[in-house]
């Protein structure tokens, strides 16, 4: 099998300039000190075996997804176009839509956070603030909808305006309805809540007769449920509008809301 194959990564474009794939939970975007898989250095392994390219590949970095999320990611193939898709970007012209599944039957229809993030490098974790003058630290703001609610979950769709690290998890988390299977901010929620998340947990007891993706009656969720859905933006040298998609998994707990999306 192919690198990709290997991994499960999945190409979603591909082009002389862009390369568009969808990222599995648990791979690192980029290398780090542990020296586990990342996407960065697969996808160059890949283009240099598929193209027989001597030497070193480029590949670009433009956008980051945290180790466990998974979804779609856009690398450019040449430094013009990651320059010019860093551009966009910075300039809020990157369209980001996320798909969560959150603890809690959220009332609201839509609506916007708004929060100060502050990181901590060394915990490899951030703190959420409110925005009131006090505080230090930068603004993180996203926008979400409400598609269904089921059986004490939400699935949210979120358009991240800001792109702040962990900002989806942390901030549904300050705000009571933490990622379901987020163990690193789940705590954010003590205190905020008013017992609406008695119906949801991380271990779930559902019947194998009922949900085609049950293997038994008790099923972990390993990984935050939350799913990089589609990228917009245009095509760093043609400029035509590009959108790419990374399906939902069909696994627990996205099964459960297949015709909300």
């Amino acid at each position: 099998m192919g690198v990709l194959e290997d991994y499960n990564i999945k190409v979603i474009y591909e082009d002389n300039h862009l390369l568009c794939v969808v990222k599995p939970p648990g791979t690192l975007s980029q290398g780090d000190r542990s020296n586990s898989s990342d996407m960065l250095s697969l996808l160059k392994a890949y283009i240099k075996g598929k193209y027989n390219k001597p030497g070193d590949v480029f590949l670009g970095l433009v956008h980051r997804l945290d180790r466990p999320v998974g979804g779609a990611m856009v690398f450019g193939r040449t430094s013009k176009a990651a320059a010019r898709l860093s551009e966009q970007i910075r300039e809020r012209a990157f369209v980001k839509i996320y798909y969560a599944v959150l603890k809690g039957e959220m009332p609201e229809d839509s609506g916007a956070l708004s929060n100060i993030i502050v990181k901590d490098g060394g915990a490899n974790k951030v703190s959420v603030l409110p925005i009131n003058g006090k505080h230090g630290g930068t603004v993180a703001t996203l926008e979400y909808e409400r598609a269904e609610v089921k059986e004490g979950l939400t699935l949210v769709r979120v358009n991240l305006i800001t792109g702040r690290p962990h900002q989806i998890r942390a901030q549904f988390a300050y705000h009571g309805y933490p990622v379901l299977g987020d163990r690193k901010y789940k705590g954010l929620a003590k205190g905020r809540t008013t017992g609406r998340h008695e119906l949801a947990a991380d271990w779930y007891d559902q019947a194998a007769s009922q949900h085609e993706w049950a293997a038994d009656r008790r099923i972990k969720v390993e990984n935050p449920a939350l799913w990089a859905k589609k990228i917009e933006f245009s095509h760093p040298i043609t400029k035509e509008r590009m959108i790419v998609e990374a399906e939902l998994p069909i696994c627990y707990p996205w099964g459960l809301f297949t015709g909300a999306v």
